[in-house]
């Protein structure tokens, strides 16, 4: 599991429109960041494709869990569901979470996000929202601009864009009930979460959880969701593959999250016999005891031999442990199970690169960042492989998008100009770097003005 500070976009090098909502102020809020796994974001798809399926949106529809331990989830585009870890690793239930996966769903597909977007053109309400993700639309021509908000929840001004009217919750909580009967998921589990807020309306706005505040509960919404259980009953099976999904899920993240000895007391309450191994295996790899974390994660390998995210962090456990040609061997394994996965593929181009292959590690990592952009990580893996490789102008064009993923918009500009400067004039990848040199240039002058 990596946690990266970046901000929220649906891609580089479509970033324009976000620089223009940034310049009205120079107020930046504390950008909260992602927490990038492949298995737990597997988990996630898991849960959320029939949903995703029943509301009409499409399956590149990504849901993404961000570094807060506070019980939340919004949508700021649509294209990205986004779940504060704390949410998956407080609730029970693998329903429960798909009820607010379906919720978050409908207020993309009843376009409550298009409107609130095409309200914030004005740039200075998206402007309090802190950092935004920078650049100009369309390096390949386009000319659609995408606007990228930070993952910030920290500002008064973000829980303003979040919250969403009583109306919009009606009507977010009547698709929801919907998409959840077609995808044969219990409607009871909506009941559920609104009854975990049951009460919090009597509270301060401060003492109130952040999910309260961004969704307002009313005692008609909680009638509402239950006169939808008892007009069209419960008689959704049970589905065992959701609830294995959400307990690795959350098993993955308490264990990254919570104190090693904690895992390992409270993991025997996991009827998964290969989850209670990969708990185990990173309460020990965290205490920097590889033996037993390697003989933890082989008795999950051994119940789920072809298990590439079992494999991934088998890899990551070596990599950490500079363990590199062994490392290399197992991503190698896990890329040829899944070899479509951006955040394996990224993990074998970096133990390639740690393993003096830096040439190789740029072909498997370019891979990678063609299906996701949002890796930091991997930019930065990438930016050090072509230097390797003397390469001098790709690797500041690459550092200057990762800078400019984490909203560091005048250490972009830096690395972007240099890139301009060094890269074949006209170039895709000199395209990406003037883009990024427009974007930072414009950041720059709203600042002066």
């Amino acid at each position: 599991m990596a946690f990266e500070r970046v901000s929220k976009a649906a891609s580089i090098p479509t970033l324009f429109a976000a620089v223009l909502f940034y310049l009205a102020t120079t107020v930046q809020a504390t950008a909260t960041g992602l927490l990038r796994d492949a298995d737990i974001e597997h988990a996630l798809v898991q849960l959320s494709a029939p949903i995703l399926r029943a509301a009409g949106l499409p399956q590149s529809t990504r849901v993404l869990l961000v570094d807060d331990p506070s019980f939340n989830a919004f949508v700021i585009d649509n294209k990205t569901i986004f779940f504060n870890y704390g949410l998956i690793s407080k609730i029970g239930h693998a329903g429960v979470v798909q009820a607010v996966i379906a919720h978050e769903a409908a207020h993309i597909a009843n376009g409550h996000i298009t409107r609130r977007m095409a309200n914030l053109k004005s740039a200075r309400t998206a402007a309090g929202l802190g950092l935004a993700l920078a650049a100009i639309a369309a390096a390949a021509g386009a000319g659609e601009a995408a606007a990228g908000i930070a993952v910030g929840t920290q500002t008064s001004a973000l829980r303003s864009f979040l919250a969403h009217t009583r109306a919009e919750e009606a009507s977010a909580d009547r698709s929801a009930a919907a998409y959840m009967s077609r995808a044969d998921v219990s409607p009871r589990f909506l009941v559920d979460l609104h009854e975990t807020f049951r009460g919090q309306e009597l509270l301060s706005p401060s003492r109130q959880d952040p999910y309260m505040r961004s969704h307002p509960l009313t005692q008609d919404r909680l009638r509402a969701a239950r006169a939808y259980v008892a007009a069209h009953g419960d008689n959704a099976p049970e589905n065992l593959d959701a609830d294995y999904w959400f307990a690795r899920a959350r098993g993955k993240i308490t264990a990254y999250t919570r104190a090693p000895k904690w895992t390992r007391q409270r993991m025997r309450e996991e009827s998964h016999a290969d989850i209670r191994f990969m708990r185990e295996a990173i309460s020990y790899h965290r205490e920097r005891d590889l033996p037993k974390s390697l003989t933890a994660i082989n008795q999950a390998l051994a119940l789920r031999p072809t298990d590439a995210y079992y494999m991934d962090l088998k890899g990551q456990i070596l990599m950490e442990n500079r363990r590199w040609t062994d490392a290399l061997a197992v991503y190698k394994t896990a890329v040829d199970l899944a070899p479509k996965d951006a955040l394996i593929l990224g993990g074998y181009g970096r133990a390639l690169l740690a393993s003096g292959q830096p040439k190789a590690a740029i072909d498997v990592m370019e891979k990678a960042r063609q299906r996701d952009f949002r890796d930091v990580r991997l930019l930065r893996d990438m930016s050090l492989a072509y230097a390797k490789t003397n390469q001098n102008g790709m690797a500041a064009v690459v550092t200057a998008e990762r800078y400019a993923l984490q909203g560091r918009l005048k250490d972009a500009g830096l690395h972007a100009r240099r890139a301009v400067a060094q890269l074949p004039r006209g170039s895709a990848a000199w395209r990406r770097a003037e883009d990024i040199l427009i974007a930072a240039e414009r950041f720059e002058k709203g600042k002066k003005r």
